[in-house]
């Protein structure tokens, strides 16, 4: 029996499509380090009540949950994880759309902007 010292990692219940994941690890490449991480999180603020903040972070905090995609380390603070269970973090790059989105099943309700839910 193998015993280790290294603290198990829960999971979180976010996606990240594989087209997101390319695009956030071409932006990895281009920071040109290797000691960050795709953060995503809830805080209170916008017209909605809520809005996604989506940033790359080189901490990992004691009750972060992480999951990988590909290669990216995707990580939720334990505070923002039921607001964000069942989302899918995806990346459209087309003449009518580019950039991140975020499809919530669990936002009943969102401003026109897109970045405030509730």
């Amino acid at each position: 029996m193998t015993t280790t010292t290294e603290r198990p990692t829960a999971a979180h219940q976010v996606t990240l499509t594989p087209e997101a994941a390319g695009k956030v690890s071409t932006l990895l490449e281009q920071e040109g380090r290797d000691d960050l991480r795709l953060r995503i999180a809830v805080q209170p603020g916008g017209c909605s009540g809520l809005i996604y903040q989506l940033y790359f972070d080189e901490r990992l905090m004691d009750n972060d949950l992480t999951v990988d995609f590909d290669g990216v380390e995707v990580v939720v603070d334990k505070m923002s994880s039921p607001y964000l269970t069942g989302a899918v973090i995806d990346f459209s790059d087309t003449i009518e759309k580019q950039g991140f989105t975020i499809d919530n099943p669990n936002a009943q309700s969102s401003c026109a902007c897109g970045d405030s839910f509730a």
